[in-house]
């Protein structure tokens, strides 16, 4: 009996170091502007979670749940309204790209809430008992 229990924790452990040594794509996500501030561009994003994005037929609908971008007040300019920007999502190969439909406002301030990438639980959690009992998104505010 006591074997039986040793071998299964062995097992166990053996399974979650296998899982913490994937080829996943192990850099963070990356949300910055493009060169000329007018996109805002999401890079590193988890490789299977790209391939699920491009193998949906209604993506823009799912883009926007997993991405919202909000223009919010700052110290300079405290008259403006926290409310989402609206544009389009273009997906390739490696990046995601968000284009507003009104040009990015020079001195504002964006904040950018995003659900790519996400986990529940990475190994070293589990193994730590360091467990959320709910999903994060990342924020980033950027300074157009």
């Amino acid at each position: 009996m006591f074997k039986y229990f040793v071998r299964l924790i062995l097992v166990g452990c053996a399974s979650l170091s296998f899982a913490g040594c994937s080829d996943a794509n192990n850099k963070p996500l990356s949300i910055d502007f493009s060169a000329d501030s007018s996109k805002i561009v999401f890079t590193h994003i988890d490789p299977r979670g790209l391939l699920e994005l491009q193998g949906l037929k209604n993506r823009d609908s799912v883009l926007n749940d997993l991405i919202s971008v909000l223009q919010t007040p700052s110290e300079k300019d405290s008259l403006i309204r926290e409310e989402p920007i609206p544009g389009q999502m273009t997906l390739s190969d490696s990046s995601l790209v968000f284009s507003p439909l009104q040009p990015f406002v020079k001195g504002r301030t964006y904040l950018v809430i995003t659900h790519l990438n996400i986990q529940f639980a990475k190994p070293e959690e589990i193994v730590k008992g360091k467990l959320s009992y709910s999903i994060k998104p990342q924020q980033k505010v950027l300074n157009r």
